[in-house]
């Protein structure tokens, strides 16, 4: 039912955005990937560990409560 006068425009729910892996336009069913190829790249990346953050040895030894008894 439309409303005479009222403003018929559709707020988009997720600004669009260029596909991390590619750069083509993001679609809907994928989103923020453009397809579902690229969608499973990026997957592929996280389960091999390749989005792992680097730790230095400095930073594994560093313990706040080195009295703690354990």
């Amino acid at each position: 039912m439309t409303v005479p006068g009222a403003d018929n425009k559709v707020t988009p729910l997720r600004p669009k955005r260029a596909c991390p892996e590619c750069g083509k336009p993001s679609a809907r069913d994928t989103y923020p990937f453009c397809s579902s190829r690229c969608k499973d790249i990026d997957l592929n990346r996280w389960l091999s560990g390749s989005y792992a953050i680097p730790v230095t040895e400095a930073e594994e030894n560093t313990d706040p409560d080195p009295q703690d008894g354990d």
